[in-house]
């Protein structure tokens, strides 16, 4: 496992190894019940309801069921790695946790999952450039991870982030990204979305 992917300190024997439907929606219920009861990097919610919230207004939205798992997942590349969420907020360190999430989850969802993970990032610094009044609506914590990331697109690189497949996806991703962020909003357990999570995984997974 590369260092940056996130990992699974718990038993990886039996069915808890992350292989088969039960195995590896368990190891994202771990991440979610562990990692995820952290701070959200000076949100008023956890990186848990955080990404609760995402699946929950994708859901809300009508969106499919691989759109709802991008929403509900975007951010699982935070929760481990050499550089952490942290050194993101505080030392000004982009740790890449949409290639590393995506690639993570790439043992166990196909593309139409993933690929709007890995471009969730380069979607606010899209929509910073192509939306006038869009920087706008990003929160303290967002505007600063903004500048760490690679601040907004330029025209031409925005040119080239709407060809690329799963951008669309992903525009609607960091939109339900940007407003899961409501302490006051109604958050599902992780529990309620692991029937949609199961019949996503790859049958060989």
């Amino acid at each position: 496992m590369n260092a940056h992917e996130p990992t699974d300190s718990t038993d990886t024997s039996g069915t808890h190894d992350g292989n088969g439907t039960s195995g590896a929606v368990d190891v994202l219920a771990r991440l979610f019940e562990g990692e995820g009861s952290t701070e959200y990097f000076g949100e008023a919610v956890t990186q848990a309801e955080h990404m609760l919230q995402a699946g929950a207004l994708a859901e809300a939205a009508g969106a499919p069921a691989h759109l709802v798992a991008a929403a509900l997942l975007h951010d699982i590349g935070h929760f481990h790695g050499t550089v952490t969420g942290r050194d993101l907020m505080e030392g000004g360190q982009d740790n890449r946790h949409s290639h590393t999430g995506a690639d993570w989850l790439a043992r166990w969802f196909g593309p139409e999952v993933t690929e709007p993970v890995r471009l969730h990032v380069a979607a606010k610094r899209y929509l910073c450039t192509a939306e006038p009044g869009y920087f706008d609506l990003l929160s303290a914590a967002s505007v600063h991870t903004l500048r760490v990331q690679g601040g907004p697109m330029t025209a031409e690189q925005a040119r080239a982030f709407e060809a690329l497949p799963g951008a669309a996806d992903a525009v609607a991703v960091r939109r339900w990204d940007e407003r899961a962020k409501d302490p006051e909003l109604a958050t599902p357990r992780f529990d309620h979305f692991r029937p949609l999570l199961e019949a996503l995984l790859i049958k060989d997974a």
